[in-house]
């Protein structure tokens, strides 16, 4: 079974959607989208790039 090309569309809209990532999750130091946020231990929320190992909050 195929998908119509209405469908094919859409799910391509859909996955750049996905794709997009917010500009606060880029890594300052790579620009790389590949960022984990952590929880420390007094509540604050911070952020370490997977590609370069930058780390920043």
């Amino acid at each position: 079974m195929s998908a119509s090309g209405e469908d094919a569309g859409k799910a391509a809209d859909d996955l750049r959607a996905v794709a997009e990532v917010p500009p606060g999750l880029r890594c300052p130091a790579c620009g790389s989208s590949h960022v984990a946020q952590v929880l420390g231990d007094n509540g604050g929320v911070s952020s370490v790039c997977t590609a370069c190992g930058r780390s920043w909050s």
